[in-house]
């Protein structure tokens, strides 16, 4: 018995993923279990196990093709009797397309009026004049069905087989972005010069995709302040760590006297979500783009067992190898572009957050301490609130909090 085997749900609301890699071959056994194929999500790169014992006898899609959930994967031989001729089969599949191409006769293609006739001699072709005279692709029954599953337009695909005819192999070998490079060059060689295409990551529809909503559900009101933080230098400097650690805690400390800025709206329920956990996102900068990996439990932990789950989640996070679990759940988000040189900015909400913290670079300025012109070190602070559910007055008492945290590291202990 043949199972098609799709592109399964696995969670977070993710419709689609690119194929990284293929562990598996046509006509190679698989347990259940074995993974079968790399797909990249919107948010991580996972590996596919097949759900059964079997053969593969067919493959749908290859390297760098996008895959619907619910699409077919792979078909897999089910163990049986029926298996004893699976990668026979899967063998001689091919063979028996390409001799079914060499058919001599006449055969239909799209319509009454559009007709090829094939043999020895070669190709006649008649154009359908309902269609504006365009030659529609003759392809095996086979190849256009597997385009169809892959999403392929066969009238692109260039045959390879009798009299030009379109095969299963020229639709697994057709490289889309060849083809369209090869296309923009005949067309305007210039142009090709002048710009490079290339298709959107999955990583990069989510930023696009979340941004947008974003946007769109939630009211953005930015503050701005700059706090003196030589002190909290001189500690972290005194224990070899990065600011970050410190402004974690900090967050985590502030948010347990200000829940609505650990709290998301229920609009369709009618509800506000206190929540009671304080799982802080880090954006992360990745080659891919920006991921946000969370912190679970930041007010529980101890500012140095927060910098080595920054440091953990990091790597992981430019290597490609988050989980779901390290990215879900978050309650609130730091963004520190300060690192790479900003200021000020107006980061966007990870809806459906209510606040957002971005942190800008410090630097030195001429500060006023007592009544004296001094030289402090100043960090900048954007705090970017959902105004639905954060007032003004409350989002300004939450950032002095925070600014006191901050100016006196030592006050955390003492919470």
């Amino acid at each position: 018995m043949r199972y098609i085997f799709k592109f399964p749900d696995i969670g977070e609301g993710l419709d689609e993923g690119t194929i990284v890699e293929w562990h598996v071959d046509k006509g190679a056994t698989v347990k259940m279990g074995d993974s079968l194929v790399t797909m990249e999500t919107d948010k991580v790169v996972t590996a596919i196990p097949s759900p059964k014992d079997g053969v593969i006898v067919a493959k749908f899609g290859k390297v760098g093709e996008t895959i619907k959930v619910g699409a077919a994967l792979v078909e897999i031989e089910i163990e049986g009797e029926e298996n004893k001729e699976a990668q026979s089969e899967a063998k001689k599949e091919e063979l028996v397309e390409e001799e079914g191409a060499g058919v001599v006769g006449t055969l239909e293609v799209a319509s009454n009026e559009l007709v090829l006739s094939a043999s020895s001699e070669g190709v006649e072709i008649k154009r359908d004049k309902r269609d504006g005279g365009k030659i529609k692709a003759l392809a095996t029954p086979v190849a256009r069905a597997m385009a169809k599953e892959m999403g392929v337009d066969i009238n692109l695909v260039k045959g390879t087989g009798p009299g030009g005819r379109v095969t299963k192999s020229d639709i697994q070998n057709w490289d889309r972005a060849a083809h369209l490079k090869s296309t923009k060059i005949e067309a305007k060689r210039e142009i090709v010069e002048l710009v490079e295409i290339e298709p959107l990551s999955q990583m990069r529809k989510s930023i696009a995709k979340n941004m947008i909503q974003s946007k769109q559900k939630a009211a953005h009101m930015t503050l701005f302040e700059e706090v003196e933080v030589s002190e909290l230098d001189r500690v972290r400097r005194e224990f070899k760590l990065t600011y970050l650690p410190y402004i974690v805690k900090a967050v985590a400390i502030t948010l347990k006297k200000h829940r609505v800025l650990n709290s998301e709206m229920d609009w369709e329920g009618g509800n506000m979500i206190y929540k009671k956990y304080y799982n802080i996102g880090i954006a992360v900068d990745t080659p891919k783009g920006l991921v946000v990996p969370v912190i679970k439990n930041a007010n529980e932990l101890s500012i140095k067992e927060i910098a080595a789950k920054i440091e953990e989640l990091s790597m992981s996070g430019r290597e490609g190898k988050l989980t779901l679990e390290q990215m879900s759940d978050g309650t609130f988000t730091i963004t520190s572009y300060g690192s790479l040189g900003g200021l000020f900015a107006v980061p966007v909400i990870n809806y459906p957050q209510a606040a957002i913290l971005g942190i800008g670079r410090v630097s030195k300025k001429p500060i006023v301490k007592d009544d004296q012109l001094a030289i402090g070190l100043v960090m900048p602070l954007s705090l970017t609130v959902d105004h639905r559910i954060a007032d003004g007055g409350e989002s300004t008492r939450f950032i002095n909090d925070l600014m006191g945290y901050l100016t006196n590291p030592i006050s955390m202990l003492m919470e």
